[in-house]
């Protein structure tokens, strides 16, 4: 009786040093990437192939307009008012006198 309680003994033993070493990695391997998968597929706008032949956005015309357009203001940009001349003009002001009227 007590040879057997030894063999149950070390055969649980080794059992439970074998369950140890076991993996569970097939089963996890075997869903590796699938949550990035779906959030891939979740962030498409339209997953389907394009059944019509209208683009969104801006069409060719218009893109290429507002290119040439950027293009030009690079080439020659506006000048900007130094900060030191502001309120002061050559013409006539807001803050000057209405005409026909002295100031007295």
């Amino acid at each position: 009786m007590m040879l057997r309680c030894a063999a149950i003994g070390a055969s649980t033993a080794v059992c439970l040093t074998l369950a140890g070493c076991m993996s569970s990695s097939p089963i996890w391997d075997a869903h590796m990437g699938e949550s990035v998968r779906n959030v891939m597929h979740a962030q498409i706008i339209h997953p389907g192939p394009p059944t019509d032949d209208d683009a969104r956005g801006t069409d060719g015309r218009a893109a290429v307009a507002a290119m040439k357009n950027y293009d030009k203001s690079l080439r020659s940009p506006t000048p900007t008012a130094s900060p030191f001349v502001i309120g002061v003009s050559s013409g006539g002001s807001p803050m000057s006198a209405p005409s026909g009227d002295t100031g007295q």
